[in-house]
């Protein structure tokens, strides 16, 4: 088969990319490059085999065509995308260009030159809002939401908040209905917290990866001044592992079949979340050094609490997460100490 990765550079797409090139399958990747570190990982993928690279900006449609008709994947994994919220807020027309307009190039595309592609999309739990009808009780360290034992899933109602939400949320809808009036093989994967080696993290994206890196930088020099967080630290998202991520794409293009026209709330579950207090106290374990922080008040639309249930991922993909949180965290801190 032929792959085709966008955002390819990035942290989820590079390590796609590289599973891909492990089992000697065809990959193009395409990616602009804007984001910092992108190149990092380009320089990384030339290292593991040979693929084709184009960098165009989905944000153009004529780019966008031409090379989809030039290439024609079988499967596409649409993981590019401005993925920060706070970005988002400072620059909303950037945004929405990126994710709506580029997603719906890429639907434009597919349609004309290749139909019968796969095409799976990287939504966003940020699609449900503030999952207001969501009774939450507050405990030592978290969050917890008694009335969802297994979490969150797929039936939680929509509602698009902040310019990311809005812009998430109008591409997983534009995809879905895509299967529907023409008939194209889009599955959407709504996202929680996905983290592992080639994630650059940065203050407003990435939070374990971000958390990981001033655990490391304490570690160095115990005296630093305080980094910060938003809110009390109680809130609570799922952890995924790449590797994890990565088995959830390829589980959609192997079914297909089942999968089309399918929205999967995507994470690690139950077993593997966390709160950021939570994951203070498993760093400050791992470094022998306290994780010390000021609060700052909450971010907005910031769910106090989002746990995929991945009871229809295991039972349309036959997927699970394997990476348990405590392997997968000592991971992250060993890359984050390796590449500093």
């Amino acid at each position: 088969m032929k792959f085709l990765i966008t955002g390819g550079c990035g942290f989820v797409g590079s390590n796609v990319a590289s599973q891909l090139l492990e089992r000697g399958e065809q990959v193009l990747v395409w990616d602009n490059l804007a984001r910092a570190n992108s190149s990092r990982n380009l320089d990384w993928l030339k290292t593991l085999g040979a693929f084709h690279f184009d960098q165009l900006d989905l944000r153009y449609p004529q780019q966008v065509s031409e090379a989809m008709q030039r290439h024609r994947p079988d499967a596409i994994f649409h993981l590019a995308g401005q993925v920060a919220m706070t970005t988002s807020m400072q620059n909303p027309r950037l945004d929405f260009e990126t994710n709506v307009m580029g997603s719906f190039n890429m639907i434009e595309a597919v349609r004309l030159h290749c139909p019968e592609a796969t095409l799976v999309y990287a939504s966003s739990n940020k699609v449900y809002g503030d999952l207001q009808g969501v009774l939450l009780a507050e405990a030592a360290k978290r969050y917890t939401a008694p009335s969802h034992p297994k979490g969150i899933d797929e039936s939680a109602t929509l509602d698009f908040q902040t310019p990311y939400g809005c812009s998430k949320g109008a591409a997983d809808q534009y995809m879905l209905d895509a299967a529907r009036v023409y008939n194209l093989n889009t599955v959407v994967f709504r996202h929680s917290t996905i983290y592992g080696g080639r994630q650059f993290a940065t203050f407003d994206q990435g939070w374990v990866a971000w958390f990981c890196q001033q655990a490391h930088a304490l570690e160095a020099d115990a005296s630093r001044a305080p980094f910060t967080i938003a809110g009390n630290g109680k809130q609570v998202r799922d952890l995924l592992y790449v590797d994890d991520a990565v088995n959830a794409y390829l589980a959609a293009a192997k079914h297909i079949t089942e999968a089309r026209g399918q929205a999967f709330n995507i994470g690690g579950g139950l077993a593997n979340s966390s709160s950021l207090l939570e994951l203070f106290d498993q760093l400050s374990g791992l470094t022998g050094k306290p994780m010390v922080y000021t609060e700052t008040p909450w971010r907005h639309s910031d769910q106090r609490f989002f746990v995929a249930d991945n009871s229809k991922a295991s039972k349309l993909l036959n997927w699970q997460p394997l990476t348990n949180k405590t392997d997968g965290v000592t991971k992250m801190l060993e890359w984050t100490r390796a590449i500093t």
